[in-house]
C-alpha cells in the first residue's frame, strides 16, 4: 500500500479502508467540523472567487492509484473551501436560510454510515416506521388536522410536481397515466405572479406546457387574489379546458407575500380543482400559534409542503409534504415489479410509491434528531427571536430618511432600498444594484435582490440558526455606511 504524510490510501486492489484508519480519519474530520462551526465567523459569507478559479486548481483527469485521505483532505481545505458560500454563518441573510444544526449533521453522518436505501419497509424497517411517526409529530406541531398524512420528499419543487400530478391523474380519472395527454382536453394550472419558479417547471414536467399555467394578479399584499383566480377558471372551463390545480402560496420569495386560504380553498372546493398549498419556508412558523393566522382555511387544502432544511434546523435536504389523500397520490405514482413485491406489502407502507424516486434516503433521522435535541419550546423560541430581529430591523430603516422600507415583515423577511434625498427616481435601481454588489463583494455578509412592483429592492431574511442580534446590527451598520459612501 502506498503511503504518503502518514496515510493510507488504496493500492489500486479497491480495498475498503480498515476501521481503524476510519476512527482516525473522522476524528480528524470531525475536530475540523467542530472548529469550523465554532470559527465560521472568520469566513467571508460570499465565495471570494472569480468563475473557473475552482476548477483550474483541479486535475483534468481522475487518479489512476487511491491517495492517502490527508491529501484529499489538504486539497479540500486549499481548493474547495476557498469556493464555499457559507450558508451557516450567521450573517448570511440572503435567499431563504437552509440551517445544518449540530444534531442535524450528526444524524447525517448516522445516516451516511448506514448506507441505507429505504424504498420499502423491508429494506430498512425503523426507516420506514420512523418517518410515519416524525412526520405525525410535524403535522401536529404545525396545526395540520389529524385528515393529512405526511411523506418526506427532497425538496419543496418535488413535492409541487407531486401535487400537480397527482392533481392531473385525479382530473383524469387515471387516464393520463395510462394513454399519455394527447386524447385529453388542455388542462391549466393557476398561481399568483408572486409564485415560487417551481411551479412553472412542474407544469412542463407534468406535460401541460407553459401555456397551461395562469400566472393571475396579486394585490398591493403580494397576495394571490381570489376574485381573479374565479374569473380565470371560469374562462378556460367556457373554453373547454379543464382546471385542475391551484398552487397558493405561504411567504412569496421576492416579498412575503401570504395568498388567503379559505376564499382559494372555497373556490377550489366548487369547481372541483386540487389545492396544493406551497408554505416552503414559512411553514416552519405554523409552530407559533400567533403565526396561524396564515393557514386559515388550510385543512380545505389537498395538499401542503414545507421545507424543515430551511427553517427548522434540519440540513438539506427534508421537505414535508402533507396530503389529505394518500391513495391518490400512491395511485399517481405506485409500480410494482415482481422484484419489487414482500410478503408484508399489504401490512406497511412502502414509501417508494409516495413520489417520483424510487430509492430514497433515510432523511427522517436528521429530523427525529433536531425535534428530540431542540424540543418544540426551542424551535419555537428561535423562530421568534428571528421574527423579532427583523421586525426590529424594519423600525431602523423605516426611521432613517435616505432608505425606504419597500416591503415590512410579516415574519423575518423584509426589503428594502437606499432612497437619498435628490435622487434621481430611474437611477435609484442602478444605486441599489452597486450597493448589494458592496456589500457582497466585502465577504461581511450576504443579501440577495428582488423586484417589487418594477422596482429593485434588496431582501434582508433572518433565518440563520447562529444569528444573534449583534450580527443583524453588524449588517445594518454596514449596509447604512456603505450606502453613504456611494458617489
Amino acid at each position: 500500500m502506498t503511503r504518503d504524510d502518514g496515510g493510507d490510501a488504496d493500492d489500486g486492489g479497491g480495498r475498503m479502508m480498515t476501521p481503524e484508519d476510519f476512527r482516525r480519519h473522522g476524528h480528524a474530520l470531525v475536530d475540523w467540523m467542530a472548529d469550523y462551526m465554532a470559527g465560521i465567523e472568520d469566513y467571508p459569507v460570499l465565495a471570494q472567487v472569480a468563475p473557473g478559479e475552482v476548477a483550474a486548481r483541479l486535475p483534468a483527469a481522475p487518479p489512476e492509484a487511491g491517495e492517502p485521505v490527508e491529501a484529499i483532505f489538504r486539497d479540500f481545505v486549499e481548493i474547495v473551501m476557498p469556493g464555499m458560500t457559507h450558508w451557516q454563518h450567521p450573517s448570511f441573510f440572503a435567499y431563504f436560510p437552509a440551517n445544518a444544526s449540530p444534531h442535524s449533521v450528526l444524524a447525517e453522518m448516522l445516516t451516511a454510515t448506514l448506507g441505507a436505501q429505504c424504498m420499502i419497509w423491508q429494506t430498512s424497517p425503523a426507516a420506514t416506521e420512523l418517518e410515519t411517526r416524525v412526520m405525525d409529530w410535524l403535522r401536529a406541531m404545525i396545526g395540520l388536522p389529524e385528515t393529512f398524512t405526511g411523506v418526506i420528499q427532497d425538496t419543496a419543487s418535488a413535492a409541487t410536481l407531486c401535487a400537480i400530478l397527482s392533481a392531473r391523474e385525479r382530473a383524469s380519472g387515471f387516464a393520463v397515466n395510462e394513454r399519455g395527454l394527447a386524447d385529453g382536453p388542455a388542462r391549466t394550472v393557476y398561481c399568483s405572479v408572486e409564485t415560487h419558479s417551481s411551479i412553472e417547471k412542474a407544469v412542463k414536467i407534468a406535460g401541460l406546457g407553459s401555456q397551461g399555467l395562469r400566472a393571475l394578479p396579486a394585490d398591493d399584499r403580494f397576495a394571490l387574489v381570489p376574485a381573479a383566480l374565479e374569473a380565470a377558471i371560469a374562462d378556460d372551463r367556457a373554453a373547454g379546458r379543464q382546471p385542475i390545480c391551484v398552487v397558493a402560496t405561504l411567504g412569496t420569495t421576492a416579498a412575503s407575500g401570504f395568498d388567503p386560504l379559505r376564499p382559494i380553498a372555497e373556490i377550489c372546493r366548487r369547481h372541483g380543482v386540487w389545492l396544493h398549498v406551497d408554505a416552503a419556508w414559512a411553514g416552519s412558523a405554523l409552530l407559533l400559534p400567533e403565526q396561524r393566522w396564515m393557514s386559515d382555511g388550510i385543512e380545505h387544502a389537498d395538499s401542503v409542503v414545507f421545507n424543515p432544511h430551511k427553517w427548522l434546523l434540519t440540513n438539506f435536504d427534508c421537505s414535508a409534504y402533507f396530503v389529505r389523500d394518500p391513495e391518490t397520490l400512491t395511485r399517481t405514482f405506485a409500480i410494482a415489479p415482481e422484484y419489487l413485491k414482500t410478503a408484508e406489502d399489504e401490512r406497511v407502507i412502502n414509501y417508494r410509491d409516495w413520489g417520483v424516486a424510487l430509492g430514497r434516503r433515510f432523511r427522517a433521522l436528521k429530523l427525529w434528531f433536531v425535534i428530540r435535541g431542540h424540543g418544540v419550546a426551542g424551535l419555537r423560541a428561535m423562530l421568534r427571536r428571528h421574527i423579532a430581529l427583523a421586525h426590529d430591523l424594519a423600525e431602523t430603516i423605516a426611521a432613517e430618511p435616505d432608505f425606504e422600507l419597500v416591503v415590512a415583515p410579516v415574519l423575518s423577511l423584509l426589503c428594502f432600498r437606499y432612497r437619498p434625498a435628490g435622487a434621481d427616481p430611474a437611477a435609484l435601481d442602478a444605486l441599489n444594484e452597486t450597493l448589494l454588489a458592496r456589500l457582497d463583494a466585502s465577504g461581511a455578509l450576504y443579501l440577495t435582490h428582488a423586484r417589487v412592483a418594477g422596482s429593485y429592492v434588496i431582501r434582508f431574511c433572518v433565518g440563520q440558526g447562529r444569528t444573534e442580534r449583534r450580527h443583524v446590527v453588524a449588517a445594518w451598520r454596514r449596509i447604512a455606511a456603505t450606502a453613504r459612501a456611494l458617489d
